[in-house]
Formats: C-alpha cells, sequence, structure tokens
C-alpha cells in the first residue's frame, strides 16, 4: 500500500467492511442519539482507551486474554452515563432476532458500548424517572442497514468540537492487499479538527477527492495553528467531551491483532484533533474484524491495514464534522455555515 493512491469503498462508510451494517436514533428536542453497529455474522472484536475520562459498557470482555471472542454488534451514544442504556436497547432487538451468545437455552447479545457527554448542548435534557437512552438504542440497532446518514444523527446528533459542531463521521478504503478497512466515528472532542481559527481540517492529508470540502492545508500556517488557549471549550458553556469510534476489517485477525488495530487508528484522532487524548476526553477506538475476506493478513500486510486504519480515522472525523448540519440552538457553528 505504502506509495500508492488510497481509494474509498463504494459507500466510504463503515459498511463497506462486509458483514456489518450501522443504524441511528436521534431525539431533536433531546439533541442527542445513539448509533448502532450490528455484526451479522459475529466479529471478533477488541478495545483500547486512551482518553483519560471514559464511559463503556462490557469492554473488560474485549481483552486478548478473556473468553468472548466475537461481539453481536456494539453502541455509541450520547447521553454521558445515562447513554449506557442504549445497549440494553440494542440488546433486546438483536435478542428478537435470535442473535446472542449461547448459554445452554438462552441468547445472550454481546454489544459492548460507550458513551459521550451532551448534556450541556442546547438540548432538553430534563426527562423524568428513566433516560430515553434505552429505547433509541431499539430504534437505531432495528434501523441498522448498509446505508446510513452521517453528520448530524445518531450519536453525533448533540456533538460540538472546540470551534464548530461535531458529528458522526464514517470512511472507508481499499487496501492493495484486496482488504477493506473501514472506521465509524462520533466526534465530539475538548479539542478542535480544524487548524487555528480557520476551516481547514488537521486531516487534509488524508482527505480522497473533497470529501470533507478539498480546501487542503492553510498556507501560510497560521500563527495560531497550535495555540492551546483557543482550542478547548468552556465546560460550563459548551459541555464537554469524548470522541468514541469503531475501526472494522474483513480481514481474519486474533483478539490481540484486532486490539493492535484498535492502538493504530488512536493514530488517526492525534492527525485529526488538536489535542487528542486529554484527560477529559474518555477517547476510545473499538475494533472489529469480520474475516469476510477469507485472508489472514502477512505481517508486512498488518502493517499496511494498520496505517489504514490511522488515515481512515482521521477521514471519518474530518467527515463528521463537515456533515454536521446547523440548528437554532446550536452553541457552536455547523462547518457549513461558519465564516460564510
Amino acid at each position: 500500500m505504502i506509495g500508492t493512491a488510497m481509494k474509498a469503498g463504494p459507500r466510504n462508510l463503515i459498511t463497506d467492511v462486509a458483514g456489518l451494517t450501522v443504524g441511528n436514533a436521534s431525539d431533536a428536542e433531546l439533541n442527542s442519539g445513539v448509533t448502532a453497529i450490528v455484526c451479522d455474522p459475529p466479529a471478533t472484536a477488541a478495545v483500547q482507551v486512551l482518553g483519560g475520562a471514559p464511559g463503556t459498557r462490557e469492554t473488560d470482555l474485549l481483552e486478548p486474554h478473556n473468553t468472548v471472542e466475537t461481539v453481536n454488534g456494539l453502541v455509541l451514544s450520547g447521553g454521558s452515563a445515562f447513554g449506557l442504556d442504549a445497549a440494553s436497547g440494542a440488546q433486546a432487538c438483536l435478542r428478537d432476532r435470535g442473535m446472542g451468545f449461547e448459554v445452554g437455552p438462552h441468547r445472550i447479545p454481546i454489544i459492548p458500548s460507550a458513551i459521550l457527554f451532551d448534556l450541556i448542548n442546547g438540548g432538553d435534557k430534563d426527562w423524568e424517572r428513566y433516560p430515553p437512552y434505552r429505547e433509541l438504542g431499539y430504534q437505531a440497532a432495528r434501523a441498522a442497514a448498509e446505508d446510513f446518514a452521517i453528520g448530524t444523527s445518531g450519536a453525533g446528533t448533540g456533538a460540538l468540537t472546540a470551534t464548530f459542531k461535531g458529528g458522526l463521521g464514517s470512511a472507508s478504503a481499499l487496501v492493495a492487499e484486496g482488504l477493506t478497512v473501514g472506521a465509524l466515528v462520533a466526534a465530539n472532542p475538548m479539542g478542535t479538527a480544524t487548524i487555528g481559527n480557520t476551516r481547514h481540517f488537521w486531516a487534509a492529508p488524508f482527505e480522497i477527492g473533497d470529501e470533507f470540502g478539498g480546501l487542503g492545508m492553510p498556507s501560510p500556517m497560521p500563527a495560531d495553528a497550535t495555540d492551546l488557549k483557543i482550542k478547548f471549550r468552556d465546560m460550563s458553556r459548551g459541555g464537554s467531551n469524548t470522541t468514541i469510534a469503531v475501526i472494522a476489517t474483513d480481514a481474519r485477525l486474533s483478539k490481540a491483532e484486532a486490539k493492535r488495530l484498535a492502538i493504530a487508528a488512536h493514530a488517526g484522532f492525534a492527525r485529526a484533533i488538536w489535542p487528542s487524548h486529554t484527560p477529559f476526553d474518555g477517547d476510545l477506538v473499538f475494533a472489529l474484524a469480520t474475516g469476510a475476506s477469507g485472508r489472514k493478513p502477512t505481517s508486512d500486510e498488518f502493517i499496511d491495514l494498520c496505517a489504514a486504519a490511522a488515515s481512515t480515522m482521521s477521514r471519518a472525523i474530518a467527515r463528521g464534522i463537515y456533515e454536521a448540519t446547523p440548528d437554532d440552538r446550536d452553541l457552536m457553528p455547523a462547518w457549513s455555515t461558519a465564516g460564510l
């Protein structure tokens, strides 16, 4: 792959990886939502957490030394810790479909999940006894399909960055060895995905075509490009943070190799967000290997796969912010309208 032009898959979505479907559910008044990834058949999975403030469910079972090898799905949700309920809804949906880890007469859908903080974003969070995320999780799993919306949708509905609205992003790449890599991300970082006060994305060197505006890198580089004073959102004004993501491939991987792929994909955060992995972000990457290609990469091919994971993740982050749509309650402008 090194030295060759990267190509996106036919949809430029994570669902270019065979065996995966994605569904979104959003609540406009809540200004939040849920994204569910369904793996049919189950996929080998792993996770790597590098942010200092994660919120997760069932991530310990993904460690290579633990028993369960595959998962039936993953959930990304808004709502901070309240959003962890979304996985229960998705689990109910997949149980209805007869999916899950078989234990005697029972099937238990295995659906690890992660949440981002979007409680202070202009939405109405004054629910009564229980938050609505369980039902949103059910709806998202039921809606899972090969085509799905990005931008202000699903877990990216109420997302923000330091300078613009955040959003749900996805991208894919065809690796020269005949494998596919796909990324899905709810981008809600404390930092920014754009350079200084410009609309140029940090991920620009990896852009394919004009998938997030085609602006390239600014020239000259602005003096404030790495000025941290303008990068952090005031938590009391715009809520907090966290970028949660999935990297997927149709290669045959072990759990240990899937974890290495998740680690590599975090480099995509670092190339697309400044700064990333802060103490107040819960930055996390799940990895999925569906094995649909039937191919296990050689050691050299696996290096290329990891490089593609990083660049594809960077593109997905930028696409999520680029595709966000404006709303009257916005605390940050949408990229599409800022400066116009």
